[in-house]
């Protein structure tokens, strides 16, 4: 759980994220430019994620949803309409417990929500891919390691500083 106020947004471009945040029973607030975004202790799975191009859901969100879905309540299926084999991250979310099946079709995922996730040493393939497992990380019990962070960094100059300042336990230990 926890809560957030996101500024400097234009929410008309982000209606397909935040009708999936309130599926998942996160509370969203529209205020002119910005977003207040609430979270319940633990989510509530959904039945589809669908990437599609604008308006749809964004792939780029695909992981990080992905991440935030292994601790659901229930299970969700997850469907990469975009791009073919972007569920890299899913055997390093498993290493941490998360129960995710992808189909042969490369395409779909299912996601078991679990109730904790282990920390563990991952490796982050791509940048989406390491904002997933930094997500998981932040959930987990104990200690993780996210390696590849030339990746990360590539996309999101100063995450770890941004998600301290938000109250997350997390640091950068080299590069």
């Amino acid at each position: 759980g926890g809560s957030v106020t996101l500024e400097n947004v234009i929410p008309g471009h982000l209606e397909a994220v935040t009708a999936k945040l309130r599926e998942t029973g996160v509370q969203v607030r529209e205020e002119n430019d910005r977003l207040h975004v609430e979270a319940p202790a633990r989510l509530r799975a959904v039945e589809y994620v669908r990437t599609l191009p604008y308006p749809g859901f964004p792939t780029d969100l695909q992981a990080p949803i992905m991440a935030a879905l292994v601790r659901a309540r229930g299970t969700s299926i997850i469907i990469e309409n975009v791009f073919d084999s972007r569920f890299k991250h899913v055997g390093e979310l498993n290493r941490m417990g998360a129960q995710i099946t992808v189909a042969t079709d490369n395409r779909t995922a299912i996601v078991h929500g679990v109730d904790k996730l282990t920390g563990a040493i991952v490796t982050a393939p791509d940048l989406r891919a390491g904002a997933a497992l930094v997500i998981a990380g932040l959930t987990a019990e104990g200690e993780t390691v996210v390696e590849g962070l030339e990746h990360i960094v590539r996309g999101y100059e100063n995450l770890d500083g941004d998600l301290a300042k938000l109250g997350a336990d997390i640091r950068r230990v080299r590069g």
